[in-house]
């Protein structure tokens, strides 16, 4: 067992939680990959890259950053365990103070040694507005973050925030390097230097990521010597070069994953997670932006056969990010496939059928474009079982594949199948997702979702430290998306991974929507051992 994972072991237990485009890879490091045996090093096959490698603009801030750590990370379990701090944190009786003492003999890749001051860099960096960090707001309950000696660093907080601890698995970055550039686009944000288990090699955009193991990790050297995550967007793709040899692993869906049943040399590993597919319905759309569009489109859709049929049971119905298995989700929500109740949604609100079936109102048609990224096979069997399901109620969607960098733009009209997801508090998720003051912020609020009652419940739910209130107001917007849902929950899908038999202490934790680089049997990648 490592020594990291024996500190997790020690620790209280705190609920905790985690958390676009790229190419398909020509042969990555294939010398490195399974077909030579070689145990201590792994090539595994993600579908997504991030944009940048700095924690400062977003990378790494659910935890697992591999190049970096936080002040705390989460076990297999999902508990939070000391990591650059040498405890969890003491928690005022008012829990507006979090106080972190530090562990001590860390240093950064480069020799320079960790201190209290990095901390305070990082978190005041992000929270400046000049940094362009989406996720910023996350941290918005930090009303001050200072160091009081080399080894102590306390946060005080505007409210008492529930899930503030698991906030600080959020990597810290070494001032001494950062401090003179432009954080947006100096060179730290392609070539990072951290205190993590691995240290970059090269960054090869959309072809792969290389690490080495950081021989003088405060947790130990990692038995895995080389770690390459090969960026391979086509699902088909992955799996052609696992099956040859030239992947050690890769993430697959279902389809895809049992054909690798039969192969003994490798193992499947399944994730659960909060990891859902949505249809946005975009508020500016003439269509989708109707509530009663989005009602009938609501029950119309056959959640169940899409777990079974596009799944093959891997996963569960959604009817919102919060999972039905959580504790957060409010019983009661669940919409059953009910295609006659959609249609008479449609007719009581005045959409005829008109040509081919489809409906009509006021010499509009009901109608409307879901674009999906292209060469995922499951966004698109969702896509095109959303437009089915849609059409039998009188709605014509029409699918369209392409890049995030063709989407994105049309996101404001047209409506995107979406992936979000992040485990253990709703408000890790719900935050951005629904609240009117992101619409248009990038990937958040992706629908420009607008209901004043949800986002009074969201703040509510952030800033309460009282659970019954913060379930309260939860179970408000679980309501509110009932009476006007601006998305389309479809399902929860559980991550399927095929890695070959060549390693013990292989695990998976609960899983976010980014399943890639911090997610996956390689989240604890330090902590693999080769076979004998």
């Amino acid at each position: 067992m490592s020594a990291r994972s024996i500190r997790g072991l020690a620790a209280a237990t705190l609920a905790a939680a985690l958390t676009v485009g790229a190419a398909a890879c020509s042969n990555p490091d294939s010398a490195a990959a399974g077909k030579n045996g070689d145990g201590d090093s792994a090539v595994v096959g993600i579908a997504y890259e991030p944009e940048s490698l700095s924690p400062l603009l977003g990378y790494g801030k659910d935890g697992n950053a591999k190049i970096f750590d936080g002040l705390l990370a989460l076990d297999r379990g999902m508990n939070l365990e000391p990591a650059l701090a040498a405890a969890l944190p003491k928690i005022s009786e008012d829990r507006l103070t979090y106080t972190y003492k530090l562990r001590r003999g860390v240093t950064f890749s480069d020799g320079e040694p960790f201190g209290a001051k990095d901390v305070v860099f990082t978190y005041r960096t992000i929270l400046d507005k000049k940094t362009n960090n989406p996720s910023k707001s996350e941290l918005d309950a930090i009303k001050d973050v200072r160091a009081t000696g080399e080894d102590t660093v306390v946060f005080t907080l505007k409210y008492p925030y529930a899930p503030f601890a698991e906030r600080t698995v959020l990597p810290i970055v070494p001032e001494h390097v950062v401090a003179g550039q432009d954080v947006n686009t100096g060179p730290f944000t392609t070539k990072p230097i951290g205190t993590g288990p691995y240290v970059l090699t090269g960054w090869s955009k959309g072809e792969k990521i290389s690490l080495k193991a950081n021989p003088h990790y405060w947790g130990g050297e990692p038995k895995v010597k080389k770690f390459t995550m090969a960026v391979i967007k086509d699902d088909d793709v992955r799996a052609t070069r696992l099956r040859a040899g030239d992947l050690d692993g890769a993430i697959l869906p279902p389809n895809l994953a049992k054909g690798f049943k039969g192969d003994r040399a490798k193992k499947t590993y399944a994730a659960t997670t909060y990891d859902y597919r949505t249809v946005t319905l975009p508020t500016h759309n003439r269509v989708a932006g109707v509530t009663a569009i989005r009602q009938a489109l609501d029950v119309a859709v056959d959640r169940q056969t899409m777990v079974d049929k596009i799944l093959e049971g891997a996963g569960k119905p959604a009817y919102g990010p919060v999972p039905t298995g959580s504790e957060w989700f409010t019983r009661g929500t669940e919409r059953p496939h009910d295609l006659a109740r959609a249609k008479k949604i449609l007719g009581d609100a005045g959409w005829k059928p008109g040509k081919n079936g489809i409906r009509e109102k006021n010499g509009v048609r009901a109608a409307f474009p879901l674009w999906y990224l292209a060469g995922d096979k499951l966004r698109q069997e969702h896509a095109l079982a959303y437009a089915s399901d849609a059409k039998k109620a009188g709605i014509a969607v029409t699918t369209q594949a392409g890049t995030w960098e063709v989407i994105e733009p049309r996101m404001k009209d047209d409506a995107v199948l979406a992936g979000g997801g992040a485990p253990a508090d709703p408000d890790f998720d719900q935050y951005l997702l629904l609240t009117s003051s992101f619409g248009g912020d990038g990937f958040n609020n992706m629908a420009r979702y607008d209901n004043p009652a949800v986002d009074a419940a969201l703040v509510e739910g952030r800033k309460s430290g009282d659970k019954a209130v913060r379930k309260a107001a939860y179970d408000t917007v679980q309501r509110e998306l009932v009476k006007n849902p601006g998305y389309t929950f479809l399902t929860h899908i559980d991550h399927l991974y095929v890695v070959a038999d060549r390693w013990d202490g292989l695990t998976t934790q609960v899983e976010p929507h980014d399943h890639g680089l911090a997610s996956g049997p390689w989240w604890n990648v330090e902590d693999w051992t080769p076979k004998q």
